[in-house]
């Protein structure tokens, strides 16, 4: 395990140390009024998640298909060190010792040096555009497969749940690192140190603590990426076929994109990625509020002219589509470790609830409001939905294609940290075949996308399953696990009854969506694909 703080994080995994393959901070010119402005950008924050040494130009971290959307995107490699130690009050210390242990006097939060750290304000702006992405989009789909009842309290108690799992994580992570006596530590890190100190035949289960979280990792990130596929040639597909007159496959859109992708895929530094992803952000926020305004503009349905609830089958789905849109796992840690006051993120009022309960609320909302209107005719993506006779329309559905073109880069670069940087790299000794290979790993992470989008081009479906399958692990079951192994003297009623709950929802979600999902996806190829 690498020492964060002060010290240069390493890999994922925390197992193998990254070549330096990235330019830096000596090497870049002075940052501009542009660069200086989004201070607090992906390389800034999500160094600290450990994906490469603090000091290179770090791709964004990711779990969610929105969380690489963090941010301006703008990779910012001049670094300066700022102290991020954080005075705490009477409160706040009976906090830390009860987290900590009564024999502990290391607090974490006083020995953090954090790089360009950020505010409360920064933080939150941050949660906020890690957690409304692309899966915005697919809620009226979610809530025309639970019912619009169970889809607004389903949504609630979802969000309530995923809230709580990062609370506990948070939590976890904190006390670890005062007992380990480290500044801070990443999600795979947090993982490991729990189970090296929890009992029973746990402490042997730690060395692979780190590969199973970046298995899942790899696996939700693929899986967001044949999302982006799909929804771009979708997309594409609806704005050309309108035009041209003709029904065009939307796997032939794929194949004319596949290319750009490719090459998209070839940047090594997403620093020259950067004027484009806050491009994309503002077209993004741009395409949803014109979806909005298409949703009301003629007025809405009466609720009753909707059903209340879905089928049993349907639920899964459900579940799998909310927890895919809500879930921003992977940008909470380093989020909360970038902040200039840490302390701040937890509590009733904290960061992260206040943030949670805009998210959840907005999520409510479009589910609701886009279902109203669009009912059981309510696409994988709601902007399918729009009428493509219009222009207005046709233009929102390119803007967020491009959006999302552009942000598959993002998304793509943690699989190939993941894949490349950890697990292969490392057993390529000639430095002239280093970059070829690194390009073959690039181009056929791109194919793999591809050919799994093409197999079963079903939008709701990839959301669902990958959702269901990683998120349920990733979001709940792993956080609960954490904090059994974590405080493992405390088997109080209250708690066990509490985490078994957990446990049990999140393998309960996992099980019967991936099920369902895979059912869907198996029939959905077969039926385009009879022989």
């Amino acid at each position: 395990m690498c020492e964060l703080g002060s010290k240069p994080a390493m890999a994922l995994c925390t197992h193998t140390p990254v070549p330096s393959t990235y330019p830096s901070a000596s090497s870049v010119p002075p940052a501009g009024p542009f660069e200086s402005f989004v201070d607090t950008s992906f390389v800034r924050i999500m160094s600290r998640v450990g994906a490469l040494p603090e000091g290179k130009s770090n791709p964004a971290f990711a779990t969610s298909p929105s969380s690489a959307e963090l941010g301006s995107a703008v990779i910012n490699v001049h670094l300066v060190s700022v102290s991020s130690k954080v005075p705490l009050d009477a409160g706040n210390q009976q906090l830390v010792q009860s987290e900590l242990g009564p024999n502990s006097h290391y607090d974490p939060y006083q020995h953090r040096d954090v790089r360009h750290p950020t505010n409360n304000t920064e933080t939150m702006l941050h949660l906020l555009k890690g957690s409304l992405g692309t899966g915005i989009l697919a809620m009226p789909n979610a809530f025309k497969n639970a019912g619009w009842i169970i889809g607004l309290f389903g949504t609630l108690f979802i969000g309530i749940i995923c809230t709580y799992c990062i609370h506990m994580l948070v939590t976890c992570a904190y006390a670890l690192s005062g007992r380990k006596k480290v500044a801070s530590l990443n999600y795979p890190q947090t993982f490991e140190e729990a189970l090296r100190q929890g009992p029973g035949i746990l402490p042997k289960l730690a060395p692979y603590a780190g590969h199973f979280v970046n298995l899942f990792l790899f696996i939700y990130q693929t899986g967001t990426c044949c999302v982006y596929v799909v929804f771009v040639a979708s997309n594409i597909q609806s704005v050309v076929n309108y035009h041209t007159q003709v029904n065009t496959d939307v796997q032939i859109f794929m194949l004319y994109i596949l290319l750009p992708l490719i090459l998209l895929n070839y940047v090594r530094n997403l620093k020259y990625l950067a004027p484009f992803s806050t491009l994309a952000n503002i077209i993004t926020i741009t395409g949803f509020t014109i979806t909005l305004y298409y949703i009301l503009r003629d007025g809405l349905p009466e609720a009753a002219d909707r059903h209340m609830f879905g089928t049993l089958e349907g639920i899964p789905l459900f579940f799998g589509t909310v927890l895919f849109a809500l879930e921003a796992i992977g940008v909470i840690m380093p989020l909360e470790n970038n902040m200039k006051t840490p302390v701040s993120f937890g509590g009733a009022t904290g960061v992260l609830n206040r943030s949670m309960v805009i998210i959840i609320i907005i999520y409510m909302g479009l589910g609701f409001l886009g279902f109203l209107q669009y009912g059981d005719q309510s696409a994988g993506s709601i902007t399918l939905n729009l009428p493509d006779t219009e222009i207005l329309a046709q233009s929102v559905q390119l803007m967020l294609a491009l959006a999302i073109f552009i942000t598959y880069a993002l998304q793509c670069y943690v699989s190939i940290e993941i894949v490349w940087n950890i697990y292969l790299s490392p057993h390529v000794k000639s430095k002239g075949y280093r970059i070829t290979f690194e390009f073959l790993v690039r181009t056929l992470l791109v194919l793999l996308t591809f050919l799994l989008a093409a197999a079963v081009p079903n939008l709701e479906l990839f959301i669902s399953l990958f959702g269901a399958f990683c998120l349920s692990i990733l979001g709940i079951v792993l956080p609960t696990v954490i904090q059994m192994a974590t405080f493992e003297q405390d088997r109080s009623g209250l708690r066990l009854a509490k985490n078994t709950f957990l446990i049990v929802f999140g393998l309960v979600g996992l099980v019967t969506g991936t099920y369902i999902s895979i059912k869907d996806i198996i029939h959905e190829f077969f039926t385009h694909h009879p022989h």
